[in-house]
């Protein structure tokens, strides 16, 4: 069976195609795909199947997306806040 193996980087995708025997685990598909060796400083602790986190004994099927997920470097929400700012309004009873 063939399972697509991809690895988001800063620098863009490494979309790996691969050849599994039928029942392969995820694991399997991350050592096929050589991932480790690839990209040395990458953990390999999350990864996941169509965007939905997986441990690495998950039976994989034909055609299956194995995705290796990164760290989050910053809270989202806190980075629109930053970017917001507070912005006073003149008739804002809230304002400084």
């Amino acid at each position: 069976m063939r399972v697509l193996v991809v690895v988001a980087i800063p620098e863009g995708q490494d979309l790996v195609e691969v050849e599994l025997e039928e029942g392969a685990s995820l694991a399997r598909a991350l050592e096929v795909a050589r991932v480790a060796e690839r990209h040395p400083g990458l953990a390999l602790g999350r990864a996941g199947v169509w965007g939905r986190a997986r441990g690495p004994a998950f039976a994989l099927r034909e055609g299956d997306r194995v995705e290796v997920y990164r760290p989050v470097r910053a809270d989202a929400k806190a980075m629109r806040r930053a970017r917001a700012g507070v912005k006073p309004g003149p008739r804002s009873r809230s304002a400084p």
